[in-house]
């Protein structure tokens, strides 16, 4: 059954006469309704193209956080073929908040790294709502490591509202655990393609996005704090976020035009949870196809420009 966000109730409401009238002439053969499903069928595709056509920064963050979209665990089973997961930081413990492991991508070895929200309430507990401890980058940063010993490329599938803030997070030094992850990021020696596919909050996405080519779904999010979190310390008000969602600049084509990302994912119409398959396919070859090109530069030449990259944002050029 398919799950409508706030915003969708008059699409959700032409879909469902739909269904009504294809269940009634399922019952009764004699019934001829064809022409009026077709023509509401027409209705709602047409309202649907017209509402994601133009949707709002705070409405593309509702998008980003819809329950049926394609996570990590998705990615891998349809893009990764003998995929062997990898557990532990080696210092502490296992995180499953983020998950890794080898497996091969379209004729190549990969690492891939990324984080992992869950598809229902008891994985998502689980999984801690993909809001990793320190472990977790720490965990990452193995693989990392692991990837640059053997010359395999990486790929990290970014979707998490922030590291996980609880006190034994805090304890084990999860502002350094990130911090050592971002810097880990930024030297590796080999290709690191960044794909964000849900949100990317705070410095946990940072930590596993900084690569040479950062790419972002169409309604993805992407930002320093969430709109909620903004409000609340801008404005002490719940009433605000909607304001600081626009404000913030968090959507792929803000981000795209200001220089933080590199490519914008089109997705399908109505989002990338309505068209699962076909999402996670596209994704895949802009990764095969970012990799292509980074697999013929040397490990200084990576490191170089995945440095230039990010030292150049942010730059004001001088009048």
């Amino acid at each position: 059954m398919h799950i409508y966000l706030d915003f969708e109730k008059p699409i959700a409401e032409l879909e469902g006469k739909v269904q009504e009238l294809k269940l009634l002439a399922s019952q009764d053969s004699s019934v001829s309704i064809g022409d009026e499903v077709a023509k509401l069928e027409q209705k709602a595709a047409q309202l649907l193209q017209d509402t994601y056509g133009n949707l709002t920064a705070w409405q593309k963050l509702q998008v980003a956080r819809h329950p049926r979209r394609p996570h990590f665990v998705d990615y891998i089973e349809r893009l990764a073929e003998d995929f062997v997961p990898m557990a532990g930081d080696r210092t502490f413990g296992e995180d499953v908040a983020i998950l890794g492991g080898l497996g091969r991508f379209r004729g190549r070895s990969v690492m891939f790294i990324g984080h992992e929200k869950g598809s229902d309430t008891q994985s998502r507990i689980k999984h801690n709502f993909g809001m990793a401890r320190p472990e977790g980058y720490r965990k990452a940063i193995r693989l990392m490591n692991m990837a640059e010993r053997f010359n395999i490329p990486v790929v990290t599938l970014v979707d998490t509202s922030g590291a996980y803030p609880g006190s034994e997070s805090e304890e084990r030094g999860v502002a350094e655990a990130i911090a050592r992850s971002t810097d880990r990021c930024l030297s590796l020696g080999v290709p690191l393609v960044s794909v964000i596919i849900g949100e990317g909050g705070s410095g946990g996405a940072v930590a596993l996005a900084s690569g040479n080519r950062v790419l972002m779904l169409e309604h993805s999010v992407y930002s320093v704090i969430s709109p909620e979190g903004a409000a609340s310390i801008l404005w002490r008000s719940s009433d605000k976020t909607q304001e600081a969602a626009t404000a913030m600049k968090i959507t792929a084509q803000n981000l795209h035009q200001l220089g933080v990302v590199d490519r914008v994912l089109e997705e399908p119409i109505g989002g990338a949870h309505r068209e699962r398959n076909q999402m996670i396919k596209e994704t895949g070859d802009a990764i095969l196809d970012e990799l292509k090109g980074l697999e013929k530069l040397d490990a200084s030449t990576l490191r170089r420009l995945r440095r230039e990259k990010f030292l150049a944002m942010g730059r004001v050029a001088a009048s």
